[in-house]
């Protein structure tokens, strides 16, 4: 007799089913980070599938399931009729009445279905579908996560190089990204498990999967670095007008700033150069020159070209817009750098054409751009 009252009072097999697939769900959304709602509707799909690929199943059915409620319901609908012609929508009045008392020609009665009855193939079809849309929930989760750090710098461990291609693979987070050889700091040598910074140009979401494009070269790197180390920046009190870089090598910052009691310049090398020097380490020993922006192109330009000294500029045409400069003899050399690059990058920087020339007009006839 108690072993019958406990029979009784034990919840049977098919609530503990469904009870065991709503316990398995809610996991299983946490464990990938999925939200359940995107979960359900999946896993409704798949059923939708499986019921109707059954060879006893109908097109049209009836699936509900809500993890709230803990209701798990399927059936199928099929139209109540006096001779069947189709099978798979319809069913004779006699085997109607099983499901619904009173059930009357023309009418759509409801047949539950357990999920044993889908068939080996319908299941397997609905755990096809099932993994199908978790996979393609975790990359558009992870397609999200890339998008939110786009125009960012991220903290990267260097996992493995590729001697042929010249690439280097990282690791971000949980996830891979490759850094291709055109995108990395000529010069450097990156060994596993080093730490590195890089800039996220963009985020794709291709066939393979979401994707990262990032980049140890682009001029940004440079742009984030100094607002993750300047508080004026950061604040809004200063800003980057524009950058010019040669990676590994050399970059010209122009800053600008908004308060009168804020030298731009000083903001960013910081005291006793402390700003300027870590981003320089950052970069590998990277160059660095930040001057002051200005709307007047003599002024902006003869900035530019520092460390050299200006001593005149004659605005020549202005589309394109072009310049000729004048410094002392001994700083022609300076003004235009190692193989033209302080030249190049001031021309960079303020986009106009630069010639410049020396004071006495012995040298440099030729026009150095």
């Amino acid at each position: 007799m108690a072993k019958a009252k406990a029979r009784k009072n034990a919840p049977n097999t098919k609530e503990k089913d469904i009870q065991e697939f709503f316990e398995a769900l809610a996991l299983m959304g946490q464990e990938k980070g999925i939200p359940l709602e995107y979960l359900v509707e999946k896993i409704t799909e798949a059923i939708k599938l499986a019921v109707k690929k059954d060879p006893a199943g109908s097109e049209q059915n009836i699936v509900e399931i809500n993890p709230e409620t803990k209701r798990f319901y399927v059936a199928m609908q099929k139209e109540v009729v006096e001779e069947i012609e189709d099978p798979t929508l319809q069913i004779t009045i006699e085997d109607a009445v099983k499901y619904k008392a009173g059930a009357q020609v023309g009418e759509l009665v409801e047949i539950p279905l357990e999920p044993k009855r889908f068939g080996r193939i319908a299941a397997q079809s609905a755990k096809h579908v099932i993994r199908q849309g978790i996979r393609e929930a975790e990359k558009g989760l992870l397609y999200q996560e890339f998008r939110s750090r786009q125009h960012d710098i991220v903290t990267a461990t260097v996992l493995r190089s590729d001697p042929k291609r010249g690439s280097v693979t990282l690791e971000i987070g949980t996830s891979e990204a490759i850094l291709p050889k055109s995108e990395q700091v000529p010069g450097e040598e990156l060994t596993d498990g080093q730490k590195i910074r890089v800039y996220v140009v963009d985020a794709q979401n291709g066939e393979k999967g979401p994707r990262l494009m990032i980049s140890r070269t682009h001029p940004s790197l440079v742009k984030r670095l100094f607002e993750m180390q300047v508080p004026e920046i950061y604040d809004g009190v200063v800003e980057i007008k524009c950058i010019s870089r040669e990676a590994g090598s050399r970059s010209k910052l122009a800053v600008l700033s908004h308060d009168e009691n804020v030298d731009p310049v000083g903001a960013c090398i910081g005291p006793k150069g402390a700003r300027v020097t870590s981003i320089v380490e950052e970069l590998g020993g990277e160059k660095i020159d930040v001057i002051p922006y200005s709307e007047d192109p003599a002024e902006f330009i003869s900035a530019a070209l520092s460390p050299a000294t200006v001593l005149s500029v004659e605005i020549v045409e202005n589309d394109p817009p072009s310049c000729r400069v004048t410094v002392p003899d001994q700083q022609l050399s300076l003004a235009i750098g190692n193989k033209g690059q302080n030249a190049r990058l001031a021309a960079k920087l303020t986009g106009w054409k630069i010639d410049i020339r020396p004071e006495s007009g012995f040298y440099g006839e030729d026009e150095m751009e």
